[in-house]
């Protein structure tokens, strides 16, 4: 079985969560959306003079038995980082 895994995250955040990632599933493949703009629970992010910051995207399918590794590398991340508005999704995904 396999899970499309998203984070959704400030994007001062991107290199410690790729790198992280990387480290504890070697094998991970992704594709990152390096600048989304949006409107979180707490702030916007959408690059301008109000709201300066962005966020970043990533997407990857894991196998279910990286799922969790995944949550476990991620709630690492946000314990370091509590402010940073890092979300973690899994999907039920099936490769057609």
């Amino acid at each position: 079985m396999m899970y499309r895994m998203e984070i959704f995250s400030n994007q001062s955040v991107q290199d410690d969560i790729l790198e992280t990632l990387e480290e504890y599933i070697p094998h991970i493949l992704y594709t990152t959306v390096p600048i989304a703009y949006g409107r979180g629970g707490e702030s916007r992010k959408l690059g301008t003079s109000t709201w300066p910051e962005t966020n970043f995207i990533l997407v990857s399918y894991l196998a279910d038995s990286d799922v969790p590794l995944a949550k476990a590398v991620i709630k690492g991340i946000k314990k370091r980082f509590p402010n940073e508005g890092i979300k973690l999704f899994f999907v039920h995904a099936e490769d057609v």
